[in-house]
C-alpha cells in the first residue's frame, strides 16, 4: 500500500470516528445541558469535517495534531456519567490525562476530573430566561443567531422578541431574509419561516415576535407573555443610565447595551470583570468591540510582566456609521467614502480600559484608522513593561493563557505565517494573538491582535447575558488560575 493510500485510509477512519461522536455529543447537549468543547471550541452541532478541523487546532500546543482516536474515549466516558449542566473540554482532558502517571483508565480519570458536575455536586438545570433584542442591525442579528444556536435543550436563554421601527411593506419578510443570509457570515444554520399574521419569525423552532415601536415607552412586554426578560439594546441610541432606564418597562428586568456605556453604567468585558456585576444591577454595557479585543491580552500581560504605559492603534473595518460615498456626516472624516478610503477617526477603547481594569494605573492612549474591509479588525498594542523579557517568553505565556487560563474564551492564538484578516471571520474569541507579528525588545512589547469586530464581539455579549442570568455553566477541567 502506498503512502497516499495509507493517508486516505487514515482519513476515512477518522471520519468514521468523528461521525460516531456526533450523536453522543448531541444527546449530552439536549438531554443534560452539557456542551462538549475541544480547547474552548464547541463541538455541538458540528459536522464530521468541522470536528476533524477543530482537532487540528491542537498543533498550537505541542506541534502535533490531536486525533479523534485520543478524544473519543473521553466522549464515551462522559455518556456513562450522571452529569449536570456544564461545559467539558475533551481536549484539556486528553492533554492532562497524557501527563497523569497514576495508571488510571480513561473512564476513571474522566469521572474524577468532572466530579464537580456529577451526582450530588451537579447544579440544577435553569428555567428558560426570556431575551428581547431592541434593534436588529449587524450586532442584533448575530446575537440572534447565537441565541438560537444555544437554545439547544430548551433551557438557558430564549429569544422571545425583537423590537424595531416599522419599515413599510414586507418589513418582516425583509428582516427574516437578512437573518437568513449574510454577505459576511454566510447562511443561517437552520430553517427560518415567517408568520405574517402573528408578526413572528420562526427560526429553528424558536418563535420570535417582531414588535414595532418608535420608542421604549410604547411597549408593554407582558402583553406578549414576556416576563423577567433581559433586553439587549443594539441601537446605541441611549448610553447613559437615564436613557437606558427607559427600557425598564413591564416584563423587562435588566438592560444590556452593546456599545460603551457612559457615566456610571458598568462597562463589562467578559472574562476580565464580569464577576464584578452586582446582582441587583439592572443596567450595564458590554463596552466596545475594540475594548473587548485589547483588555484581555492587556490583563494577561499586566499580570505577568506589569505594564507602565501603552498605546493602541486600531486598524478597523468600516461600519454602517460611515458613508458609502462622500456625503455630509457630523464627524470630521467619516463622511468620506468608506469603501474607497482609509479614514482616521477616534476610538474610546483606550479610555474604556480604566473601567474594565481599574487596578491598572498605566496610562493607555489610542487612535484608529477605518479601512476598506467589511469585517475583522486588528489592534496593535504597544506596551512598556515593568521588566525585560523575550519574544519567546511572551509567546509561550500568551499561548498558555489562550489554552488553559480563565481568559481562554477571550484570547486565541495563531502561528499561521500567512494569516490575513478574512481568516478570522466568525472567530468566537474577542482577540487573536498573531504570533508571527509579535515584537519584543527588552521591556517593550508590540502585540498584533486580530478580532472579528462583529461576531467575536457578539459572542462576548452573549457571555455577559449568560452570566447575569445564571446560565453560564462551569467548565471542566477547571481553567488554571
Amino acid at each position: 500500500m502506498t503512502v497516499k493510500d495509507d493517508s486516505f485510509t487514515d482519513w476515512k477512519n477518522r471520519e468514521e470516528i468523528a461521525e460516531s461522536m456526533i450523536p453522543m455529543i448531541g444527546r449530552l447537549h439536549r438531554e443534560r445541558d452539557v456542551t462538549v468543547l475541544l480547547h474552548s471550541r464547541s463541538l455541538v452541532n458540528k459536522s464530521v469535517v468541522s470536528i476533524l478541523k477543530t482537532h487540528r487546532f491542537a498543533r498550537q500546543i505541542a506541534g502535533e495534531e490531536l486525533s479523534v482516536t485520543d478524544t473519543l474515549p473521553f466522549v464515551q466516558a462522559l455518556t456513562t456519567l450522571d452529569l449536570g449542566p456544564s461545559q467539558i473540554d475533551i481536549g484539556r482532558l486528553a492533554e492532562i490525562y497524557q501527563a497523569d502517571d497514576r495508571g488510571l483508565s480513561v473512564a476513571e480519570f474522566t469521572a474524577e476530573a468532572v466530579a464537580g458536575a456529577t451526582g450530588g455536586n451537579k447544579i440544577d438545570r435553569r428555567e428558560p430566561r426570556d431575551v428581547v433584542l431592541y434593534g436588529f442591525g449587524r450586532i442584533g442579528r448575530l446575537v440572534a443567531r447565537l441565541l438560537i444556536e444555544k437554545a439547544g435543550s430548551g433551557n438557558g436563554l430564549r429569544l422571545r422578541a425583537i423590537v424595531v421601527r416599522g419599515g413599510g411593506d414586507q418589513d418582516i419578510i425583509k428582516r427574516a431574509s437578512l437573518l437568513r443570509r449574510d454577505s459576511i457570515h454566510g447562511q443561517f444554520q437552520g430553517t427560518i419561516t415567517v408568520d405574517e399574521a402573528e408578526s413572528a419569525i420562526i427560526a429553528n423552532g424558536n418563535t420570535i415576535k417582531v414588535i414595532y415601536a418608535n420608542d421604549p415607552s410604547e411597549v408593554d412586554y407582558t402583553a406578549y407573555g414576556i416576563n423577567n426578560a433581559i433586553l439587549i439594546d443594539n441601537t446605541g441610541k441611549w448610553r447613559d443610565r437615564e436613557g437606558l432606564s427607559q427600557h425598564l418597562r413591564p416584563g423587562i428586568d435588566k438592560v444590556v447595551l452593546t456599545a460603551p456605556g457612559k457615566g456610571d453604567v458598568p462597562n463589562i468585558v467578559h472574562g476580565v470583570n464580569h464577576d464584578t456585576i452586582k446582582p441587583d444591577e439592572q443596567i450595564l454595557s458590554c463596552a466596545s468591540c475594540t475594548t473587548n479585543a485589547i483588555v484581555p491580552p492587556l490583563k494577561a500581560m499586566a499580570d505577568e510582566y506589569g505594564v507602565l504605559r501603552g498605546h493602541v492603534e486600531t486598524v478597523h473595518s468600516f461600519t454602517n456609521d460611515q458613508n458609502l460615498l462622500d456625503n455630509y456626516h457630523k464627524a470630521d472624516r467619516r463622511g468620506r467614502s468608506a469603501p474607497l478610503n482609509m479614514v482616521i477617526t477616534e476610538t474610546g477603547a483606550a479610555s474604556a480600559v480604566a473601567k474594565a481594569l481599574p487596578d491598572l494605573k498605566a496610562p493607555i492612549t489610542g487612535s484608529s484608522i477605518r479601512v476598506p474591509v467589511p469585517d475583522v479588525s486588528i489592534a496593535i498594542l504597544s506596551l512598556r513593561l515593568r521588566r525585560e523579557t523575550t519574544r519567546e517568553e511572551v509567546l509561550d505565556h500568551l499561548r498558555d493563557v489562550s489554552l488553559t487560563s480563565p481568559l481562554k474564551r477571550q484570547i486565541d492564538f495563531t502561528t499561521a505565517p500567512d494569516a490575513v484578516s478574512s481568516d478570522f471571520i466568525g472567530s468566537r474569541h474577542s482577540s487573536i494573538v498573531d504570533a508571527g507579528a509579535t515584537k519584543v525588545d527588552g521591556d517593550n512589547a508590540i502585540l498584533y491582535l486580530w478580532y472579528d469586530n462583529e461576531f467575536g464581539y457578539s459572542c462576548q455579549v452573549v457571555r455577559v447575558v449568560q452570566h447575569v442570568t445564571g446560565v453560564e455553566y462551569p467548565t471542566y477541567p477547571a481553567p488554571a488560575v
